[in-house]
């Protein structure tokens, strides 16, 4: 099996094989676009409007370009595992090197944030227009989990979060977005048995709660 196949298979989902070029939706022309979302061949020229490729040389190019991009990855010395490789991967080959430089990705990786470098995929959905585009806000989805899906984070997320659990502010509004995001009905439920296994007090102190206090206000 191909190293990168999680990041193919979701490139190739989502861009479809196309073997006639066609235009930018934009503009109607140039970029010109063929096999699975190809755009240049590997020789550095450009897809042209009237291009044809098989499905064989579409593949060839989409495993160059994704070479491309993992090889410009090492250089950001990140410290990526495969599985956060290959969602920043798809992510790239959809929006761009420059788009995803653009991104706050990198910074959030820099700074081991990856949950909310995760996040930031779900900037990247909009048209020009700024409407949100259907197919991919699913990929950005796809894309966010494969990148978590990593041995530190796979089954233990929410643990490591309440080990790590400061009460900054930073720490509340991501627990906040996470409640608004959970089913009621299961949050609800989580809840009850989390409080059930608790027999102490709450131990925070006064820093602690002055935080909280200060970033509901």
């Amino acid at each position: 099996m191909y190293l990168y196949q999680d990041a193919i298979s979701i490139i190739k989902a989502f861009e479809g094989f196309n073997e006639k070029a066609y235009p930018d939706q934009i503009t109607g022309r140039d970029p010109y676009t063929l096999g699975y979302g190809t755009q240049f061949y590997p020789d550095g020229s450009q897809v042209k409007q009237g291009h044809r490729c098989t499905k064989e040389k579409a593949l060839e190019y989409l495993l160059y370009e994704i070479n491309l991009i993992a090889d410009e990855l090492d250089k950001l010395n990140l410290g990526l595992d495969l599985a956060m490789k290959q969602g920043l991967i798809s992510f790239i080959h959809s929006v761009g090197w420059d788009s995803f430089l653009y991104s706050s990705i990198i910074d959030h990786c820099e700074a081991e944030n990856y949950v909310l470098a995760a996040q930031e995929f779900g900037r990247w959905i909009f048209d020009s227009e700024h409407n949100v585009i259907g197919g991919l806000l699913d990929r950005r989805r796809q894309e966010a989990s494969l990148f978590l899906d990593t041995g530190c984070y796979k089954g233990n997320l929410l643990l490591k979060a309440f080990r790590n659990y400061s009460a900054s502010p930073e720490q509340v509004a991501a627990i906040r977005r996470l409640e608004a995001e959970i089913n009621p009905y299961v949050l609800s439920e989580f809840a009850n048995k989390f409080t059930a296994a608790y027999d102490g007090d709450f131990d925070l102190s006064e820093e602690d709660l002055r935080l909280i206090f200060e970033f509901q206000k």
